[in-house]
């Protein structure tokens, strides 16, 4: 497929932030994730990895043929160079390529950056403009500051698990990175912050982001409601805690829909269709709270409908109706939807070592400027030599110290 803005008449050729060097010295998910973004849309990333081992993701999940397949994305459109921060010369080389920096992400635990003479205060002497973004378990103060912690605590700590599942079951993780994910998406937000901020004043910034706390913005008024309240939101299944009708649907061909009718009007257009519409007339319907009172009436009165259809007729009849519904997707129905495709959801990357491989597009759309996938994860240190040659490194700087670990 081809990316957005290669089909966009409006578009100029340009990224909004071309112009911006990144560097990205962390490892899994959430802050190589900012880094991601930052460099899909034009942002020059240079992706520093331990000599050794490299950043985790590069052995995490999947591979074919030896190649990791989840790298390939979170490495996509970054330069990699290698570096260990723990010997005195790789903490100058840093400081060197930080002097003409205008990003720098890191997710050590707190302290670790100040302790090898790479904190903000010295970095930002020679560069009074720097960003400096941190990334970690629990924010760089509080008692658990020093703590390790990964997304799945967030997900635990930010009330997420103890709202999701069935009633009568245990809390329930996600079967993928949630509170990384979240929290990658924040810190790209915040550095594009700070960068305009930079970029009034001159001065730059740190900062301070926690895996656990982006999510608490995402789970609606879980906390304002227990405060006021005294109210604690709990789990509900498939159903929402504040409206109805909203659930999931088992049909007659063994597939899953889902259906979300949370206003009146296509409340009323849902129970009309099912052959309900008698409820539609109750005093209780026409108020959000009233019908999620009644949930349990409601979604007793869907379920012989859609037990009754198969499931590409009750999304036919649903969408005819003006009711939001869709199937439930795997990955597979997902590479091969029309609507993804139309809207340029799906990249399609030609990759050297694995042909095209097709992944998420970038995460939204622009009419002039839109980002691009340019290429997909780089192998460990493969720019070393293109990068350390702009501070002055020739190849048999990089040579000697990549003979004493440094690089």
């Amino acid at each position: 497929m081809p990316q957005e803005h290669e089909s966009n008449p409006k578009a100029t050729g340009r990224r909004p932030l071309e112009g911006v060097r990144v560097l990205d010295a962390s490892t899994v998910i959430a802050a190589p994730l900012a880094a991601m973004l930052l460099a899909d849309f034009g942002a020059e990333v240079i992706k520093v990895e331990h000599p050794v081992n490299g950043d985790p993701a590069r052995t995490h999940g999947y591979d074919r043929d030896g190649t990791p397949l989840w790298w390939l994305m979170l490495g996509r459109n970054k330069r990699a160079v290698t570096l260990y921060l723990g010997s005195p010369e790789g903490q100058e080389i840093f400081r060197s390529l930080a002097a003409s920096a205008d990003v720098i992400i890191e997710n050590f635990r707190p302290g670790t950056m100040e302790k090898w003479g790479l904190g903000y205060d010295e970095l930002s002497q020679n560069n009074p403009g720097l960003v400096m973004a941190h990334i970690s378990g629990f924010g760089r103060t509080g008692p658990m500051a020093n703590e390790p912690g990964f997304g799945t605590i967030g997900e635990t700590m930010s009330g997420f698990a103890f709202r999701n599942g069935d009633p009568d079951s245990p809390p329930l993780l996600p079967p993928f990175g949630l509170a990384d994910g979240v929290t990658g998406i924040s810190a790209a937000f915040a550095v594009v912050t700070a960068l305009y901020e930079s970029r009034a004043t001159g001065e730059g910034q740190e900062l301070d982001l926690s895996i656990i706390e982006p999510l608490l913005t995402i789970l609606e008024p879980q906390l304002i409601t227990q405060d006021q309240l005294g109210h604690t939101l709990k789990r509900t299944g498939n159903q929402a805690e504040m409206n109805a009708p909203r659930g999931m649907y088992e049909t007659i061909d063994g597939e899953w829909v889902a259906v979300s009718a949370s206003t009146v009007s296509t409340a009323s257009r849902l129970m009309r269709l099912v052959g309900v519409g008698g409820m539609v007339e109750e005093e209780w319907f026409s108020a959000a709270n009233g019908r999620r009172a009644h949930a349990a009436d409601i979604d007793a009165a869907l379920k012989p409908w859609f037990s009754a259809h198969t499931a590409d007729d009750a999304v036919k009849l649903c969408r005819e109706a003006g009711v939001p519904i869709a199937p439930v997707y795997s990955a597979a129905d997902i590479l091969e939807d029309p609507q993804y495709a139309a809207i340029g959801s799906i990249a399609s990357i030609h990759d050297d070592r694995l042909g095209d491989v097709r992944m998420p597009n970038v995460l939204f759309r622009m009419s002039k400027t839109p980002g691009h996938v340019d290429w997909l994860g780089p192998e460990l240190g493969q720019h070393n030599e293109e990068i350390y040659a702009t501070i002055g490194l020739n190849s048999d700087d990089i040579q000697e110290l990549r003979a004493r670990g440094v690089v």
